[in-house]
């Protein structure tokens, strides 16, 4: 009986220690994950910080805009100054979604720096993660880069929590442009990937309403601008300071739903087209 009860507790003391050396596997490899993402992403943003024709544009050209046309034609408009605060907010959180995952993507994938990390152990969803932190981070940047300039230097006077309540609409409302820039990246040459994203940000943007008041277009571009998704993610920061033009938070929020999915959808069947 005693020689039977020592095996069990043998046994037993086996099957512990195999399940506490699984667990402290598990763990390691979820930290080694982990510390891969992270340095992934600190080496996306260091490569993206340091590259002046990424980080400038990226930074300065929606305050630009902002100084010529909420300070200096409407300075002491607070109304006017407020609504295009949202609206080149929305153009700033745009430009780095589609530059990161479009050109910034194109660019590698051109030089063969992507063949390089899929054949290594990385994640290949790492390299999607550190791009979406690296936009976000220089959408936030661009937020307080134009928050400075506003409240600086025009009337404008929000209250904290409409400030924390616009900054997260439009960091958040950036995804489904990087899902579309993940697209172009996929698909366009190295060469071209710049000029093709340019000419579909900046006209975008425009026809959405984002440099000038969409009731200042046509009628007919005012109606085309309801089937463009920067469009609808203004009128969600408009909303904040009761300025937008109408509809409903639901519906603006379906549009960018259904967009996102759309692009989702695109950037899965570019990605197997690289791959075939």
């Amino acid at each position: 009986m005693n020689s039977s009860n020592s095996v069990s507790n043998v046994l037993n003391t086996g099957l512990n220690a195999d399940i506490s050396t699984a667990d402290v596997n598990d763990k390691m490899g979820a930290k080694k994950i982990v510390k891969l993402y992270y340095l992934e992403t600190k080496f996306e943003w260091l490569k993206s910080i340091r590259n002046p024709a990424f980080a400038l544009p990226a930074t300065l050209f929606p305050a630009i805009f902002y100084l010529f046309f909420g300070v200096l034609m409407n300075q002491h408009n607070p109304q006017a100054a407020t609504f295009l605060l949202c609206t080149y907010g929305t153009f700033g959180v745009i430009g780095p979604a589609l530059f990161s995952f479009g050109a910034g993507l194109a660019v590698e994938r051109g030089q063969g720096w992507l063949d390089i990390k899929d054949a290594s152990p990385m994640p290949s969803s790492a390299q999607i993660v550190s791009r979406l932190i690296v936009s976000m981070g220089f959408s936030l940047i661009v937020l307080v880069t134009l928050g400075f300039v506003a409240f600086g230097l025009t009337d404008v006077s929000l209250s904290l929590a409409q400030i924390l309540q616009l900054s997260g609409i439009l960091i958040i409302g950036a995804l489904p442009f990087c899902l579309l820039g993940l697209t172009l990246g996929l698909l366009l040459k190295a060469q071209s990937a710049p000029a093709v994203v340019n000419v579909i940000y900046l006209p975008l943007s425009f026809l959405s309403g984002l440099w000038v008041p969409i009731s200042m277009l046509p009628t007919y571009l005012q109606s085309f601008a309801h089937f463009l998704p920067p469009y609808h993610l203004s009128q969600l920061a408009l909303k904040v300071v009761g300025l937008d033009a109408g509809g409903s938070v639901a519906q603006h929020l379906l549009v960018l739903v259904v967009f996102s999915v759309l692009f989702f959808i695109t950037a899965v069947l570019a990605f197997k087209k690289k791959s075939a």
